[in-house]
């Protein structure tokens, strides 16, 4: 996680309420509770919670209407239980609560963890590393195939997802997303949809997949640009193909496509290309990525509705993360890209 820092005046939660839940649920914990916020992210909500040395994550929904199966905490809770000792770069998960009283939703507890995030640059502390940013995305890819290449039928890893028709139902969710929060119909876009659901590739690999995937849900050891000791927001995570995976993570990635009108919010540096993260994911799992550009084409469309529902949320007054105001030109540029790779043919 990044540092924690203020919290917002708008995420403010009832701190009085959660110390005494959990000074019964988990032992040994000292009063007084004293409580940060991680800003980083822009969906879920991340506090730092302090009871004297014991340091702990919480993570809720949220404020404003959610999504149907959107930022599930249970879901996300079950997810680190049974992965941990799999994929050790994912956190401990502590308690989950479903009383929505306590705080005015679910949330669950797990481990905090120490490191680096980056955000759309490399941050002051790795900069005097040589070869910094091929040597930052290596161990991205590293961390995102050694996750791919996990035997799921151990223990009751089979239970994270229902990997037959992966992708036909991601098709459909995100269309009913796209619906929701997009009130005039786009010809352009469903004729795009309609030729994804003709394309639809066959299901070539099934893997655990965490579905958001990049530098900022990551944390690198301190002194060490070559791992990725954490990975975090694991509430979408599930069985499926491998690939969307992939492609989601090249999402964040700079496209000769978008020049410079994302520059806020795409990586800034001299990362590598995008062709070298494909053959550096196919050295490390053998998979065949012939037609991967539905994968991002559909992957683009994913990420122009979230951005869409985060702009939605912020407009509505329910969010008042200024970060938000920008998002639906992003949406629009995805959208737009999405659209590209469809009119070249995936």
């Amino acid at each position: 996680m990044d540092q924690a820092d203020h919290i917002r005046a708008s995420e403010e939660l009832n701190w009085q309420n959660l110390e005494d839940y959990l000074l019964k649920q988990i032992p040994d914990l000292i009063p007084k509770m004293k409580v940060l916020q991680f800003h980083g992210g822009h969906a879920n909500l991340s506090y730092l919670l302090m009871f004297g040395a014991k340091e702990f994550v919480l993570r809720r929904p949220p404020f404003g209407k959610i999504a149907p199966r959107a930022h599930d905490m249970n879901r996300e809770f079950g997810i680190l239980s049974k992965i941990h000792k799999h994929y050790p770069r994912a956190p401990k998960a502590i308690h989950f609560c479903d009383i929505v009283d306590i705080i005015g939703s679910e949330f669950l507890i797990m481990e905090r963890r120490q490191g680096i995030v980056i955000r759309y640059q490399v941050p002051d502390s790795f900069k005097s590393f040589p070869n910094i940013e091929k040597r930052l995305t290596n161990a991205l890819i590293e961390a995102q195939t050694d996750l791919h290449k996990i035997d799921i039928s151990q223990d009751q890893l089979q239970l994270l997802g229902k990997p037959n028709g992966f992708l036909a139902r991601q098709i459909k969710g995100w269309k009913k997303r796209w619906e929701l929060s997009n009130k005039t119909e786009d010809r352009e876009v469903s004729e795009f949809i309609s030729e994804l659901e003709k394309q639809l590739p066959e299901n070539r690999n099934v893997s655990i997949i965490h579905n958001d995937f990049k530098f900022d849900n990551c944390q690198f050891v301190e002194s060490n640009p070559d791992m990725v000791s954490s990975v975090f927001d694991w509430d979408m995570s599930t069985l499926g193909d491998p690939l969307f995976d992939f492609a989601s993570s090249l999402v964040y990635w700079r496209d000769e496509y978008f020049g410079d009108k994302l520059d806020s919010m795409l990586l800034k540096g001299d990362f590598p290309h995008k062709q070298e993260l494909k053959d550096n994911y196919q050295n490390a799992t053998n998979y065949n990525l012939d037609g991967l550009s539905w994968y991002e084409a559909l992957a683009y469309w994913k990420s122009s509705i979230i951005a869409k529902q985060l702009y939605v949320r912020y407009q509505n007054g329910e969010s008042k993360d200024n970060r938000m105001e920008k998002f639906d030109y992003i949406s629009k540029a995805f959208t737009d890209k999405a659209l590209e790779l469809f009119k070249k043919g995936f």
